[in-house]
């Protein structure tokens, strides 16, 4: 009877110490469990306010910022481009038929220069500058002019967008309103632009492919509007109103800058054109006081040191008067 008693205290005992270990076990992984839903739920937590610290002004401002150095990036690159420049002039992509038009320019005008002074080096120089200088001076004029009329018309484009969104119409058709009823360039732009999203080109990629056509400053803020609403949401006819808002802000300033910086302007070109008008004055009016500069190998020595001169006179006085805004 004892010795059953005892195996039973013993079976007891035993059966105690191992529930006793196993439940330990047990309340640890109830512990760890419970930790890491309460971790689980932390990390919820911190996402929902890194969502919410997101939408914050302040992270919309950096947002824009950061946009804005990635925009200035690309525009620069874009402004190097020769392909770029003939397609803000509307002239296509074509870089080889610029190129043989610079050469054929080149050739022609070393040709001329040559039979009129009869000096190598004065018609190399003369073709030269016509075959690299000249063309590219035209193309940089029509891109001015065509970005110039671009952007004349874009704040009234905007207007539209803000009237159509706030009488219910979906964005697309605003964007189709605009090409229809805008002059061009402006009109022509933007159907192109809802022509690439009509064939599946999202509205980010179809922006910067626009900008690449056409970069102007206007269109990046434009295009910074619509991706940074994209992702945050917000009221789009309130943001693009407060757009054209600036930039209709911005030309006045532009006007403004333009009328007080008029008398550097002209300074500068007056001392830029006096010394070739003085040039060719003398040598229409005294043809035999000018010979020896063209004729003597001194006279093409100096001509080229003035010319060297001037150009660097020219590129720093523009560099004076061109105010970037």
């Amino acid at each position: 009877m004892l010795f059953i008693l005892a195996g039973i205290l013993g079976f007891i005992t035993i059966a105690g110490l191992g529930f006793a270990f196993a439940g330990g076990d047990s309340g640890q992984a109830k512990a760890a469990k419970r930790a890491q839903m309460i971790a689980g739920g932390g990390e919820r937590q911190a996402a929902v306010r890194a969502k919410a610290a997101a939408n914050t002004p302040d992270a919309r401002r950096q947002n824009i910022l950061k946009a804005l150095k990635e925009q200035e990036r690309k525009q620069k690159k874009a402004t190097l481009s020769l392909v770029s420049r003939l397609q803000a002039a509307g002239l296509g992509e074509n870089v080889r038929m610029f190129w043989m038009i610079s050469g054929g320019l080149a050739v022609i005008v070393a040709l001329i220069v040559f039979v009129l002074s009869q000096s190598l080096l004065i018609a190399l120089a003369g073709g030269f500058a016509a075959g690299l200088g000249l063309p590219r001076w035209v193309l940089g004029f029509l891109a001015k002019g065509r970005t110039k009329k671009f952007t004349e018309a874009f704040s009234d484009a905007i207007d539209i967008i803000v009237r159509g969104i706030k009488s219910g119409l979906p964005v697309h058709d605003c964007l189709k309103i605009i090409g229809k009823e805008s002059p061009e360039p402006l009109g022509g732009e933007f159907r192109t632009l809802t022509e690439n999203i009509a064939m599946g080109v999202p509205m980010d990629a179809a922006l910067e492919k626009m900008y690449e056509r056409m970069p102007t400053n206007e269109l990046r803020f434009f295009s910074i509007v619509l991706g940074i609403q994209a992702k945050t949401g917000g009221n789009l006819a309130e943001a693009l109103g407060n757009l054209s808002t600036v930039l209709r802000a911005r030309k006045l300033m532009k006007e403004k800058i333009k009328a007080l910086s008029a008398e550097a302007i002209a300074s500068a070109s007056i001392i830029g054109c006096l010394p070739p008008g003085v040039v060719m004055l003398i040598s229409i009016t005294s043809p035999a006081y000018m010979k020896p500069m063209f004729t003597d190998p001194r006279g093409h020595l100096m001509i080229l040191g003035g010319v060297l001169w001037m150009t660097m006179g020219v590129l720093v006085m523009r560099k004076m008067i061109n105010f970037k805004f």
